[in-house]
């Protein structure tokens, strides 16, 4: 079955500048927690593949994906169609984790789509709804089974801490990338710190992180700025995880059912995991996350995960989801439109200056920028030598660590400037960045925002995307990118009624000149 082809929707008109209807109502009723609804003033009511219409009939091209969740794009016909079979056959809709039909086809595909090595001795165990606590299931399996209670994580990743309520028993440790290196040299080298920093730690019987319950790392940093693991620093983190008995928990929740050009993100590198925490796409757009783990990690014994861990309509459009995009090649095709994508739009960043850096796999996809007129000492801003600082969403947890490359992503390119430490990147510029998705709404195209305190703009589209609307998506990110920097803007204070209050100051202006070499 090929891919549907929704009609692309024209550019459209600018969104209103104040929320009106729900949005209005939303503002005096809802938490500040709101993230999306602040920078998308959009009233979605309709949708189909990479298609969102709102209340007042503007269409918008959607590279969000619901975050990732929509491997398929909105309302794919073989989602609701699994939807619709469970709620005309009369079955429960939550059934615990009593064995089902359902539950029995999502495992049987699950099993058929994991990475050779661990779907032969793979045990599955069903959470509650989120990725977040799926990573708490998995770091209190863990935990259990070796009878530690630390744990190591990586800088610019979620944040473990709050699973299994251990306080400081995380030990964050610098992720390899290219262009914000927590080591200042990037590359092969930067690697092989990162991995001796690792070994270092689980050496020493006396230090902090000595015998770890296990090791957690996301094989592409979502949060971080779309920042794939290096391959070969993959493998010899599973290499020393195993010689010292160390579980290693790959998180694949954002990078899962074939988001990176692989069905699943550690099979760019080979490894197997002893866990993997899986979310977001294995739903089908609908809350579901499992733990998938070895078998000798099996407690043996009943435990609590979660009321909902019995979705059956997230199960069967999980199911759907995951044969899909197996039967139609959706990873392959993931890598090969992705690979094109980052190529069209490093072209793009060679003519701005305030594009640091472009990177990705496949359909995970984030463009950096910076300040070109800053001072270069400051593009390491926010973390010390052990690369420890703030992370993109300004949380505690990761510093220079928001950009790089990994994999097939090394062939980009980073905006650099002399520094007194030799080459270094160029300060984070989340203004900038905050413009040209403001740009890109106004064309139409929906774009996130993550990394070093939101400097990266990411595209995350669904799997289905066709050649024509990927050229639409690039057309509408470079016209945006181009008059971000010709014109520059003032970024206003966000406001909302009653929330944010009336009047607000003008903003900071932000230029961004073309770049000459």
């Amino acid at each position: 079955m090929a891919p549907t082809r929704p009609p692309l929707p024209p550019p459209s008109a600018p969104p209103p500048t104040a929320p009106e209807g729900p949005a209005r109502r939303q503002s005096s009723r809802e938490s500040a927690a709101r993230t999306y609804a602040r920078s998308l003033p959009i009233v979605p009511v309709r949708a189909r593949g990479l298609t969102i219409e709102g209340a007042d009939g503007r269409r918008y091209l959607d590279c969000l994906s619901g975050a990732g969740t929509l491997a398929l794009g909105h309302n794919h016909p073989v989602v609701l169609a699994s939807i619709r079979s469970v709620l005309d056959s009369g079955a429960p809709l939550q059934a615990l984790d009593l064995a089902t039909p359902v539950q029995d086809a999502f495992a049987d595909e699950l099993l058929a789509t994991l990475p050779r090595g661990l779907a032969d001795s793979a045990r599955i165990r069903f959470c509650g709804p989120s990725g977040g606590d799926a990573a708490e299931a998995a770091l209190a399996l863990v935990r259990a089974a070796t009878g530690r209670e630390g744990l190591l994580a990586f800088s610019g990743a979620g944040s473990p801490e709050a699973a299994g309520g251990v306080p400081g028993a995380v030990t964050r440790l610098p992720f390899p990338q290219g262009y914000r290196c927590p080591f200042g040299v990037g590359g092969e080298h930067g690697e092989r710190l990162s991995a001796r920093w690792a070994e270092t730690l689980l050496d020493d019987p006396g230090g902090r992180a000595a015998a770890p319950a296990g090791l957690i790392v996301e094989p592409v940093q979502a949060d971080g700025g779309m920042l794939p693991a290096p391959d070969g620093w993959l493998r010899r983190m599973r290499a020393v995880t195993a010689a010292h008995a160390v579980p290693l928990v790959a998180d694949e929740s954002s990078t899962g059912v074939g988001r990176t050009g692989a069905f699943w993100a550690v099979e760019h590198s080979g490894i197997v995991p002893d866990v993997m925490v899986l979310s977001k796409a294995i739903g089908g757009s609908l809350p579901l996350a499992v733990v998938v783990h070895h078998e000798d990690l099996d407690p043996g014994g009943p435990g609590g995960a979660g009321t909902f861990r019995g979705n059956q309509l997230a199960m069967a459009a999980g199911t759907a989801t995951l044969r899909y995009v197996r039967e139609n090649g959706l990873a392959e095709r993931a890598a090969l439109l992705g690979a094109r994508m980052l190529d069209r739009l490093r072209q793009t960043a060679r003519e701005h200056a305030c594009v640091g850096d472009v990177r990705g796999r496949g359909l995970m996809i984030g463009v950096e920028f910076v300040d070109p007129e800053g001072d270069a000492g400051a593009g390491r801003e926010g973390a010390g030598r052990d690369g420890v600082g703030d992370d993109g969403a300004g949380r505690e947890g990761d510093g220079r660590t928001g950009a790089g490359h990994g994999g097939a992503a090394r062939h980009g390119f980073g905006r650099t400037a002399p520094g007194r430490d030799g080459v270094v990147p160029l300060p984070a510029a989340p203004d900038v960045a905050a413009a040209v998705q403001r740009a890109c709404l106004r064309r139409g195209l929906i774009v996130g925002l993550s990394g070093p305190h939101s400097s990266v703009v990411h595209l995350l589209p669904p799997l289905t995307l066709t050649d024509e609307q990927a050229e639409a998506v690039l057309e509408r990110l470079s016209d945006a990118i181009a008059t971000v920097s010709r014109t520059g803007h003032r970024i206003p204070t966000p406001r909302t009624p009653k929330e944010e209050g009336a009047a607000s100051p003008a903003g900071n202006a932000v230029t961004c000149p073309p770049h000459t070499a």
